[in-house]
């Protein structure tokens, strides 16, 4: 761990003002990495924020040693400015951590529960993929429920347009062709669904929560986790919307999706 202290007035630390990279690595190998290095390098270009030293983030996975280990990568403006307004040249702050990793394969064989939000996010396309330090909507919607048989929570937009979950994407399977919401208004686009859209035909679309109950199978996923198939989807209440069988159509996109990470493909 990279445990150079954070002084108060750094700029993420403050406002959230900067960016961050959740990395899986396998035995020092990161996955999705050029995945993870372009959506950090469109935060930078987006926030202006320079980039890190290219040569210094390579370096980082190797720190991890053998096994399955998270790379957490943390970039921030740095110090500087007044109030809002951020310093004219800015001198950003790299941090990160290395912890230990094990998934959940019961969530990929099994399938999981999954619940509407009652949150909302709002929209503002210029921050809309970008994977930004300011993430109390996702925090303040993950305090809606406190049930360990939840995996997740679906976040919709203020025009109720499906966008996420609180830390994975969300994909479907609607009348034969996969489908995964469209990011450019809010959310974050995950590395996972970055490198399945480059790789599979699937559809950007906008879709309202009412019509999740429709589709054919429902999946989460992230590069963390994998894919996790939707076996029962709930109203914030409780109640159940729709309850779906496991079978073929939910392994197919796991099995893409996991051949990418290293994970299991059958089950």
């Amino acid at each position: 761990m990279h445990d150079g202290k954070v002084p108060i007035d750094d700029r993420g630390f403050a406002y959230g003002d900067g960016l961050f990279e959740t990395v899986l690595v396998r035995d020092n190998r990161p996955l999705l990495w050029n995945e993870h290095l372009m959506r950090l390098a469109r935060g930078c270009e987006r926030l202006a924020i320079p980039f890190p030293d290219r040569a210094m983030l390579d370096a980082l996975p190797y720190q991890a040693g053998p096994g399955l280990h998270l790379l957490k990568i943390i970039v921030t403006r740095g110090s500087g400015g007044r109030g809002y307004l951020p310093p004219d040249e800015a001198e950003p702050r790299l941090r990160w951590q290395v912890m230990h990793f094990t998934p959940a394969p019961y969530r990929w064989r099994e399938g999981v529960r999954l619940r509407l939000c009652e949150l909302r996010l709002g929209i503002q396309p210029r921050l809309a993929g970008l994977k930004h330090l300011n993430r109390l909507e996702n925090v303040l919607a993950r305090q809606e429920w406190r049930d360990e048989g939840i995996a997740e929570g679906v976040l919709c937009d203020s025009e109720g347009c499906v966008v996420e979950a609180t830390c994975m994407n969300l994909f479907w399977l609607q009348d034969g062709c996969l489908e995964t919401p469209r990011l450019d208004r809010c959310g974050v686009a995950g590395t996972l669904r970055a490198a399945l859209l480059a790789s599979q035909p699937i559809d950007e679309v906008s879709r309202h929560a009412d019509e999740l109950d429709t589709v054919q199978a429902l999946w989460l996923g992230n590069s963390v986790q994998g894919v996790w198939p939707v076996t029962q989807l709930e109203a914030a209440d409780g109640k159940v919307i729709r309850q779906w069988a496991l079978g073929p159509a939910h392994r197919l996109l796991q099995m893409k999706a996991h051949e990418l990470l290293g994970y299991p493909s059958t089950f």
